[in-house]
């Protein structure tokens, strides 16, 4: 009888340990998944923001972004000392053809001379399938000196205030004082966000 007991009260013990630790386990899921969709409400409200401060300096890139093939909004803050900078930045990309939403981080590394916060917004538009998925691989190469003179790649007309950034890319850059001319992207590193799109870290 008295082993009967001890049996039993081990299992007991044995149930309600596993019982904690499973609880503890789903606890911290919840946790974790309730900080992903915060950051990706952060990102979804960074890049209207960033697309709103475009169109009011450039009402006619509301026509380029919804006409294209994909576009994508990239939020940068860093800290630029000395001759080196390190800025880091999120954002999102949308397949204007597909539905298709990724979300992006992006780490550039720069050289010059300065000293205080960066702060800006790039809006790229993507022109084709091969430039979208060149893009969101995170393989993409961008120009070493950007092209003020940019054309849709279709018709020959301008894209008013964006710069060449790649082949079928094209790029805005918007800081506090406004539209930067031709912006400078080179050492820039866009990438998935792989734990914001579902997949591991």
């Amino acid at each position: 009888m008295k082993k009967f007991i001890t049996l039993l009260l081990s299992a007991l013990i044995l149930c309600l340990t596993v019982g904690t630790v499973f609880a503890a386990d789903a606890s911290k899921a919840a946790k974790e998944q309730a900080k992903i969709e915060k950051e990706k409400t952060e990102i979804n409200q960074l890049s209207t923001k960033a697309l709103s401060n475009l169109y009011e300096k450039i009402p006619s890139a509301e026509r380029v972004i919804t006409d294209s093939y994909a576009y994508a909004t990239l939020s940068n803050t860093g800290i630029k000392l000395g001759l080196f900078g390190d800025a880091h930045g999120r954002g999102l990309a949308v397949n204007n053809a597909t539905g298709e939403k990724i979300y992006l981080r992006m780490k550039e590394m720069g050289i010059g001379i300065g000293l205080g916060v960066k702060e800006y917004d790039l809006i790229f538009v993507i022109s084709t399938d091969e430039a979208w998925k060149s893009f969101i691989s995170g393989d993409i190469k961008f120009a070493s000196s950007a092209e003020a003179s940019a054309t849709d790649g279709k018709a020959g007309g301008g894209i008013e205030g964006a710069s060449v950034a790649a082949k079928g890319i094209w790029v805005y850059q918007i800081t506090k004082k406004g539209l930067a001319v031709d912006a400078s992207i080179k050492g820039t590193k866009i990438y998935p966000y792989k734990k914001l799109n579902g997949n591991a870290k």
